[in-house]
């Protein structure tokens, strides 16, 4: 007798409720996870690309820190500077080259950082004869860098501006 009760139970319904989800719980989850993730690609997005600008932001300084210790060196008469270049670099390259220095290499930087912007290692320069809006380098010196990125910052300026 205790047999055909179970079976009874079993087929009108345990009284003790058998573990699972119903589809209403179900569709409520899915609907939290899409909404979630949802939030959550912008938000990664928006950390990439402060990333980029932080990576950036360094980059440029590093290079234009490069060009002050060139300066300096220069204009301390570690070594000679082609007449009218105000005693700045002729390129970036020469900032890894470097220049001669009593018989031994004087380096200024590692490598020429690749753009994270544009993902090459191409960046617009100015030099001093150069006016300081113009977007095209007159090849006299390297006074200054900037990236060639069109883009605008999460701070709305234009990337090329920094």
């Amino acid at each position: 007798m205790s047999r055909s009760l179970n079976t009874r139970q079993a087929i009108r319904g345990n009284p003790r409720r058998q573990g699972g989800f119903t589809l209403i719980e179900l569709i409520v989850a899915t609907a939290i996870v899409v909404i979630l993730t949802g939030l959550a690609v912008p938000l990664a997005r928006i950390a990439v690309q402060r990333e980029r600008e932080r990576e950036l932001r360094y980059d440029l300084w590093m290079m234009r820190d490069a060009i002050d210790r060139y300066k300096d060196a220069a204009e301390l008469g570690g070594f000679q500077t082609k007449v009218g270049s105000e005693k700045y670099p002729p390129d970036l390259e020469t900032l890894v080259t470097g220049v001669d220095v009593s018989g031994k290499k004087l380096k200024f930087l590692r490598k020429i950082p690749v753009d994270p912007m544009t993902g090459k290692a191409e960046w617009g320069m100015r030099s001093m004869q150069d006016d300081a809006t113009s977007d095209s380098w007159g090849g006299q010196n390297v006074f200054d860098v900037y990236t060639k990125s069109q883009g605008t910052a999460l701070d709305d300026t234009k990337y090329k501006d920094w």
